[in-house]
């Protein structure tokens, strides 16, 4: 698909927008990927319910390398021109893939939570895409429009028990609750099918609902970099934490480890 300038626009204004049809060439690809993944989970695996709640939520990150499905759609999709076209960046470095998988009757909803604080990468121009490789209804993808553009990061939190990601809590903005403040915020939703994306900026404010449906619902998630993004000091470990990356404050991401994509 071409993006379009009024596509360009919004996401810029909005920090989000809703790209039907875009991978559905790749989508049995990364059923397949996806389905590799979970068979052999990878280190950074995590299940984000409590004993006795029901159903299964899943995610895992950081599995291009391993995962051949994965860096096929990467290598071989429109994602990096995409990517660098709503960014207006000239090149796009890889970051990260994310799998996340709400099985059949998952109440629990994915917290609000800007993807930026997490990370040691800061910059103007980052992006993700949100790929449901199932028909989406109930659980979700939802965003505040315009949240990239506050002035303070909202608060990290741990999925599974929502305390606070780092120690010091005072930089951060509180985890708003747009459903409590429904006249406050401008939440973006769209119902979607298998290969359609949302694209986003890392500090889009963003949630999804619970899979109270009767069907699975598999999302992969793709980060993408800029020109302008740099490495950052964060108060603590980062997620991912890419342990021994010996980045400086200021510098580019390395290229061995995130590499730069065909646009």
């Amino acid at each position: 698909m071409t993006v379009t300038e009024h596509q360009i626009e919004q996401y810029q204004r909005d920090g989000a927008v809703y790209l039907p049809g875009l991978f559905t060439d790749w989508v049995e690809t990364l059923r397949n990927g996806v389905e590799r993944d979970m068979t052999d989970p990878g280190p950074y695996a995590a299940e984000n319910l409590h004993e006795g709640e029901a159903g299964r939520f899943f995610d895992d990150y950081c599995n291009w390398q391993r995962i051949p499905e994965f860096r096929q759609m990467i290598e071989g999709s429109s994602a990096a021109e995409t990517a660098a076209t709503l960014m207006g960046s000239e090149r796009v470095q890889l970051f990260h893939d994310h799998v996340l998988v709400k099985e059949p009757g998952t109440g629990k909803p994915t917290p609000w939570h800007q993807d930026a604080p997490y990370y040691f990468a800061e910059g103007s121009q980052t992006l993700s895409f949100w790929i449901p490789l199932d028909p989406v209804t109930d659980a979700s993808l939802r965003l505040i429009a315009g949240s990239h553009r506050w002035e303070k990061p909202v608060l990290p939190t741990k999925w599974l028990d929502e305390d606070s990601f780092y120690p010091d809590e005072s930089a951060y903005l509180p985890v708003p609750d747009p459903d409590a403040e429904p006249q406050r915020f401008d939440v973006l939703e769209w119902p979607m099918q298998p290969g359609d994306a949302v694209a986003f900026h890392f500090k889009t404010l963003h949630g999804a609902r619970g899979n109270v449906a009767n069907l699975r619902r598999r999302a992969f998630s793709l980060r993408l970099l800029g020109d302008d993004v740099r490495f950052v000091e964060r108060p603590g470990r980062t997620s991912p934490p890419f342990p021994g990356h010996d980045m400086e404050p200021g510098q580019r991401l390395r290229e061995d480890w995130f590499p730069v994509l065909t646009v």
